[in-house]
């Protein structure tokens, strides 16, 4: 069987590469042939390791060109370069003859769904429905954003199949007769677990708007006035590092938060830590909630849409804290530090919790729904 996955611009570190990246590598063992479709990727080789029968293929859009453009400038590049992007997917489909065509949800998922090129299409999103108006913009772009959020619904409903993560998110979408959970498999196995003895607290993702980690560094400031031999260290990468640096200096934090760069290395750094924190504005599902559970770290996290709630059971695995709120937070976290029997009773049942996710039993549930599909 032939699978495209058509992604977001460029394989690059991420969550939803990191995903797509296992499923890939799974499938090919299986003998499937896979072809991945980007559009920004500019010569840069992936940052996850690819099985070496996994074909490549960029487009050569290059949407990410036009951030430093006016807004009306960008609205009128986006409108040529979707022009471009639809002919060129369209050619390469119509060469390709795959069986099974998957969107990401990105700058194709508009036009995806038309290209007639024999194969079914999956449309696949790694975001909660409410994305769009999380992204906390404001004046006409909040409006676009409010705008876009409702075509999402009509989009949805054009594919053979639409692919959400979350039992949650499932229900946000309406009565959509073509909607499918498929949560996201753990990124890693490991028989190894962490010894949560060590006094250090666990942060990962992009820095950006979405992942809140403001939040967390000021709910450290609580935290450090009573836990001062605590360590909080937040790994990632994006535009608001700087941000993030000043802000630690300026809560006087420099000795007990420390920034991060991105690591290939993140098993040992789940290993080395107690409890994982995670402060994000708006999820699909948490990947790195799942792998926290792979090494048996209890977990702390806000409530947000979507994911946590799926994952963590408050009070067996984890705690759960009301989006934005900056003192549970820390109260949540400094319960945990406090009491190391409970860290390794909560990361038992965390390590327990992560077999519902294992790469085969989600790995099945892809497979069905591809052979399913093709048999219609």
């Amino acid at each position: 069987m032939k699978i495209v996955y058509s992604i977001l611009g460029t394989f690059n570190f991420g969550g939803m590469e990191r995903v797509l990246s296992n499923k890939a590598n799974y499938l090919t063992k299986l003998g499937y042939e896979i072809i991945i479709l980007t559009t920004d990727q500019k010569g840069r080789k992936p940052y996850f390791e690819l099985d070496s029968r996994i074909k490549n293929i960029d487009l050569n859009i290059n949407y990410t060109d036009d951030l430093s453009l006016s807004l009306p400038q960008k609205l009128l590049s986006y409108v040529n370069k979707q022009r471009k992007h639809y002919k060129a997917l369209e050619k390469q489909l119509v060469d390709i003859k795959a069986d099974v065509v998957i969107s990401m949800f990105d700058n194709d998922a508009s036009f995806l769904y038309k290209i007639n090129d024999g194969s079914k299409k999956v449309l696949e999103i790694h975001f909660s429905r409410f994305k769009r108006l999380q992204y906390g913009r404001k004046g006409i772009l909040k409006w676009i954003d409010k705008y876009r959020s409702l075509q999402d619904v009509r989009i949805a409903q054009k594919y053979d199949r639409f692919v959400v993560l979350t039992e949650e998110d499932k229900q946000y979408w309406g009565d959509l007769n073509n909607i499918q959970v498929i949560p996201n498999a753990n990124s890693f196995s490991s028989e190894k677990v962490a010894l949560l003895e060590n006094k250090k607290v666990l942060a990962i993702g992009r820095f950006d708007y979405q992942k809140g980690f403001d939040n967390l560094i000021h709910s450290w400031k609580i935290i450090n006035n009573k836990f001062p031999d605590w360590i909080l260290n937040i790994y990632g990468h994006g535009s608001l590092k700087s941000m993030y640096e000043h802000l630690i200096i300026q809560l006087g934090l420099e000795d007990t938060v420390v920034i991060h760069d991105s690591t290939k290395d993140i098993q040992q750094v789940y290993l080395e830590h107690s409890i994982l924190a995670m402060t994000s504005r708006y999820e699909g599902l948490p990947m790195v909630l799942l792998e926290g559970q792979v090494f048996g770290l209890p977990l702390v996290s806000y409530v947000c849409k979507c994911g946590p709630k799926d994952i963590i059971s408050d009070g067996y695995n984890g705690y759960l804290v009301e989006e934005g709120d900056i003192l549970p937070m820390a109260d949540k976290l400094m319960i945990l530090m406090k009491d190391e029997e409970l860290r390794k009773r909560m990361g038992i049942n965390s390590k327990l919790n992560s077999n519902n996710y294992s790469e085969d039993v989600i790995m099945k549930k892809w497979i069905a729904l591809f052979d399913h599909l093709i048999s219609q």
